[in-house]
């Protein structure tokens, strides 16, 4: 059998982000696949563009990342206690092209935050703004990383035994799901 992909989006842009160190921990636990990372650095959606030049190009090959995936693991900040607009952004975009990428995809949510929350806030409304595209959401064990500056090791490892127990988990239930799903289709 083919090696699995997992897609990872990152819903901060920054380099450094604790949500990139939360999403690299996702995927040591996630296992041995094919790592993809997602590019949101797109244009804001504007339907103007959509009717004078289509689709543009950076978001038609996001939208066929998602449906290539055999899994996908969203890591998303909490601003103002919503996910980031990039990640909202991305989201109506995607929404807009013809493929239904999201459809019947394995998808796990994990944030990092610096309130105590650790983002449950943003994973909340993250999992409302997805019911239209119909994915499979795992739903946990949850994995907000509170205090998430102080959260990770030198090498990007977390910390907390806690949180890398239910970042395993979690990873184990997406890989499964992924599995089953690749191994239903044939």
């Amino acid at each position: 059998m083919a090696q699995l992909t997992l897609l990872g989006i990152a819903g901060a842009l920054r380099a450094g982000s604790t949500n990139r160190l939360l999403l690299g921990c996702a995927r040591t636990a996630f296992g041995p696949a094919q790592h993809l990372d997602a590019d949101l650095r797109l244009p804001l959606y504007d339907e103007d563009i959509e009717t004078s030049s289509g689709i543009p190009a950076e978001v038609q090959r996001l939208a066929e990342q998602i449906a290539a995936a055999d899994a996908i693991v969203i890591s998303t900040p909490e601003y103002n206690k919503a996910p980031p607009g990039v990640l909202k952004n991305a989201l109506d975009w995607v929404s807009r092209t013809k493929l239904r990428p999201f459809r019947d995809q394995p998808v796990a949510i994990v944030s990092a935050g610096e309130g105590r929350g650790g983002g449950d806030r943003s994973q909340f409304a993250l999992r409302l703004m997805l019911t239209p595209f119909r994915p499979h959401l795992i739903s946990g064990p949850e994995v907000t990383v509170a205090a998430s500056r102080s959260a990770f090791n030198e090498d990007g490892t977390l910390k907390d035994e806690r949180y890398l127990k239910a970042l395993t988990e979690l990873m184990g239930e997406l890989r499964a799901e992924a599995e089953r799903l690749r191994a239903a289709k044939g």
